[in-house]
């Protein structure tokens, strides 16, 4: 259920039988209770065209609009404010659909080709933290946009090209002399350093990795022979990390740097013959006026460089083309850092005039901010080391299981390693979703293993308190079909908030800021808290209508806390 879209639709049909067409339809979430749950704000637009007073104007769509099934009252208020108080019965009503659905009444939408572009992480590297972003905020978008029915293509652009394969090669091909790939790879962070090493210090070894960039680049078989079995084990690395996480992300998703080599010749032909891009300085450059400084110098985008080479450039419009043209995607999302902004709105702005995009297909760059430390700089090791990905995660794991074991409970060893894992994985994961995915955030143990507050262990918590809750009522909760009745504020205001969720999940997909499910679930939870207190349903001389009713409302808080962290990568326990 979309109450608001159910309201913006009453007062649309309320404005057509006044004469009013195409006039914006303001209907929001009231800032406080005593005003009703939302309020219409369009009568002072309506006073120009009307001429009439904008109190009188909302008194005659008052009586007008549809409402009485939904509502208990409407009042107006102020100059022309319309307050919308939804009704006991009607939300009651409303939540007995959803509690009988699977999908919560959420109701799809029109399908679209979406690609989303995450993760990708650079193939001559382990995974680290500065990929744990782009990997669980892609991640959360893709299952939110599923959810709602939209065909979603993961492209895993992942870095597989370049330069500094020719130096990886190099050294790879020496010691494939005296070990196999997977044992020469094991630590992707050591084999680089060693291969840097070499290149820097050992005589004649640049050279031989130059050799190699050129044999990689033309096709050679030997020299693709080594570069697969590199990638191999390094996407390997990957899916341990994509498994331990709990994402999404396959290796049939992958669409790296390489895959567009073939097309990046045509590309600049194509902007060459379109006079987009021009010679300068033995460069290939497209200047931007669009994006031109202060003094009225244009914005240079290079997209090949003087010696033949190509640029991150050049395979960005190259995936532009395929993702617009080939897989035929309505939208395109891409979450990179905020730092490659200018990148992508360059990029944007160059490949619609050369028409590698329709007008009506979008291009969205989904920045995000840094991860800190506690000294409010990038997040580095005590030495200054980059953080591997997969040894944050296990000493998340181990924190979680030390908290755990601490705290009471009855749990089996396997149980506490379940727990564990799935707190631990849930706490980094969450810390990092709940945060506006613009701004950068510090990193705190503490904080996000909390049973406290906007963490998921609060809300893994709080879904496990619901099940016990029924386990001692010895009632199966997946049975529940009652009929719900709404007497209380609390449950009034519980009622409200779960019907609410659609509203929230169609935000996330038309934002990709699963920050707001992260904040509306933590407001479900302290809801359900808040209605528990107030509203006891296993005490002696509890009504048993009123005890099913309660038990029916508290099903639906766990059914809500499940789907959203489902949707955000989180797993749920059936007890902590």
């Amino acid at each position: 259920m979309n109450i608001h879209a159910l309201l913006v639709n009453r007062f649309s049909e309320a404005l057509q039988k006044m004469g009013v067409e195409n006039a914006p339809i303001p209907v929001s979430r009231s800032a406080r209770p005593e005003f009703g749950e939302y309020q219409f704000n369009g009568a002072m637009a309506l006073a120009k065209q009307l001429r009439q007073k904008p109190r009188d104007i909302a008194e005659k769509i008052v009586e007008i609009v549809e409402l009485d099934d939904v509502s208990s009252k409407l009042e107006v208020a102020g100059p022309g404010f319309i307050n919308i108080h939804l009704s006991d019965e009607w939300l009651a009503s409303q939540c007995e659909i959803s509690l009988a659905d699977p999908r919560l009444d959420i109701a799809k939408s029109d399908e679209q080709n979406i690609v989303v572009d995450y993760s990708s992480p650079n193939l001559a590297k382990e995974m680290h933290v500065g990929h744990l972003r782009t990997t669980i905020i892609g991640d959360a978008v893709v299952k939110v946009l599923e959810f709602l029915g939209h065909k979603v293509i993961r492209q895993n652009h992942m870095g597989d090209w370049g330069t500094q394969f020719g130096m990886l090669l190099a050294h790879l091909s020496d010691k494939l002399q005296e070990e196999v790939a997977e044992t020469a790879l094991s630590d992707l962070e050591d084999f680089y350093r060693e291969a840097k090493v070499r290149f820097d210090d050992e005589e004649g070894f640049a050279d031989r990795a130059r050799e190699y960039v050129v044999k990689l680049q033309g096709g050679d078989k030997q020299c693709l022979a080594l570069w697969e079995k590199f990638i191999d084990v390094s996407i390997t690395h990957s899916e341990e990390v994509y498994k331990k996480l709990n994402v999404s992300l396959t290796r049939s998703d992958i669409m790296g740097e390489s895959a567009y080599n073939s097309d990046l010749a045509n590309v600049i032909a194509d902007l060459k013959a379109k006079g987009i891009a021009v010679e300068d300085q033995g460069a290939q450059v497209v200047f931007i006026p669009e994006l031109a400084d202060k003094e009225g110098n244009p914005a240079v985008y290079i997209v090949q460089k003087s010696g033949g080479g190509y640029l991150y450039a050049t395979t960005d419009l190259a995936a532009m083309r395929y993702r617009s043209g080939k897989l035929n995607a309505d939208r395109t999302l891409i979450l990179t850092d905020a730092r490659q902004a200018l990148h992508f709105k360059q990029t944007e702005i160059v490949g619609r005039k050369a028409g590698f995009m329709l007008e009506t297909q979008t291009y969205e760059h989904c920045p995000f901010g840094m991860m800190l430390g506690s000294d409010g700089k990038p997040f580095k090791t005590r030495t200054g080391g980059t953080v591997k990905l997969v040894e944050l995660l296990d000493e998340a794991i181990e924190r979680a299981g030390k908290l755990i074991a601490e705290r009471d409970n009855d749990l089996s060893e396997d149980e506490l390693n379940e727990v564990a894992y799935k707190v631990g994985i849930g706490a980094v994961k969450y810390a990092d979703l709940s945060k506006n995915r613009t701004t950068d955030y510090m990193f705190n143990w503490d904080s996000m293993l909390s049973f406290e507050g906007n963490t998921a262990p609060y809300l893994q918590y709080a879904y496990t308190r619901v099940k016990s809750l029924f386990r001692k009522a010895g009632v199966d909760m997946a049975s529940m079909s009652v009929d719900i009745t709404l007497v209380e504020k609390q449950e009034h205001a519980l009622a409200v908030l779960l019907l609410q969720f659609e509203e929230v999940i169609s935000m996330v997909s038309r934002e990709a800021t699963p920050h707001i499910l992260c904040t509306y679930l933590y407001d479900v939870a302290s809801a359900f808290m808040t209605f528990y207190e107030a509203c006891p349903m296993l005490k002696d001389g509890i009504e048993p209508t009123t005890r099913d009713s309660r038990l029916a409302l508290s099903a639906l808080v766990a059914n809500t806390l499940e789907k959203g962290l489902t949707l955000l990568g989180i797993e749920t326990l059936e007890k902590m």
